[in-house]
């Protein structure tokens, strides 16, 4: 695994070491070793699959508040995702700026996304399924959000969002 730091701090693009042979493909997806050597914290204590039957469809921007910030690590399973970081710290040098990233099952990219930071992602194909581990538990007391169409920020996403929750459309703008 080879982690490759980004210009929000505690951002990573993780590209997976691929062993080939006739059988198929095996990655590792995870390891706690190469998170501490690249001093991210490890803990996982919850991992969840998001499956997306349609393109163009919206989760997030989601994040959760103290005492249950999280770090997070996703990964597009199958299909392709566009996923958008967003540093909300405000002690960070590179608060309120955001970064995005494609993910796919084709690159086989995933990200580390730091407590602090709001993350969402848009499908880019039918049927996609994104996995990522969580260093918190879910609690929905402690959720907060960004909505995906807030001017000040000007994100630029590749397609248009068509399928959003009730919820992510109703989340204020910053």
């Amino acid at each position: 695994m080879i982690f490759i730091k980004q210009k929000i701090d505690g951002v990573f693009l993780i590209k997976p070491s691929l062993f080939k042979d006739r059988r198929g493909i095996f990655r590792r997806h995870f390891s706690r070793k190469k998170f501490k050597s690249n001093k991210l914290k490890s803990d996982v204590l919850q991992a969840n699959v998001s499956v997306n039957f349609k393109k163009a469809t919206l989760r997030g921007f989601h994040y959760q508040k103290k005492p249950y910030q999280e770090d997070k690590t996703m990964s597009c399973i199958s299909g392709e995702i566009y996923d958008i970081v967003i540093d909300l710290r405000k002690t960070s040098k590179t608060y309120l700026k955001w970064l995005g990233f494609k993910l796919s099952e084709k690159n086989k990219l995933s990200i580390h996304i730091p407590k602090g930071c709001a993350n969402a992602f848009l499908t880019l194909k039918d049927n996609t399924v994104v996995h990522y581990y969580c260093s918190q538990n879910y609690n929905p007391k402690y959720e907060g959000g960004v909505n995906y169409l807030d001017p000040l920020f000007k994100f630029k996403w590749p397609i248009k969002p068509e399928i959003v929750s009730k919820k992510d459309k109703n989340i204020p703008y910053f």
